[in-house]
């Protein structure tokens, strides 16, 4: 059976997943990994989301305020081998349900232009491209989404 809680960074099992995430997309950016990496810290996020899969974490997610009425979609990751199961799917609405109940209008996100799953979950998910933001901006390879929550703030 699987579930969801919500936790903060300090959460053992996040910082585990986290860790393989980081060994996974230090593999796959190559040499621009370390320009995403400072981008990635995961010290004093206080909204994270982890998932079980018969009381093993299996995936997890965090979000972090982006501006007065947004939330950034961050550190999202299952095993490898528990994808295809709907759990990416259910951390991520936990997480915009979170957002909704802070008070924020709509969640943004950047990933990476060859997530092809990535970018499939959050489209199915109703996020929509948009220019990229911020440290993003001009960035070759990187794709920035948004969705909104609320009709308004």
């Amino acid at each position: 059976m699987m579930k969801t809680i919500r936790a903060t960074s300090e959460n053992p099992d996040f910082q585990m997943l986290v860790s393989k995430l980081d060994q996974y997309l230090a593999i796959r950016n190559g040499e621009s990994n370390d320009f995403y990496s400072q981008f990635n810290k995961i010290d004093l996020i206080q909204h994270v989301v982890v998932a079980y899969l018969d009381d093993k974490a299996v995936g997890c997610g965090a979000i972090k305020k982006f501006d007065e009425y947004s939330m950034e979609v961050k550190r999202m990751f299952v095993l490898p081998e528990f994808r295809g199961k709907g759990i990416a799917g259910a951390v991520l609405q936990e997480l915009e349900k979170w957002s909704e109940e802070l008070g924020m209008a709509k969640c943004v996100l950047e990933t990476g232009d060859d997530m092809a799953d990535a970018i499939g979950l959050y489209q199915k998910s109703g996020y929509k491209r948009t220019p990229n933001y911020g440290q993003y901006e001009g960035v070759e390879g990187s794709v920035c989404f948004e969705k909104v929550l609320v009709l308004s703030p």
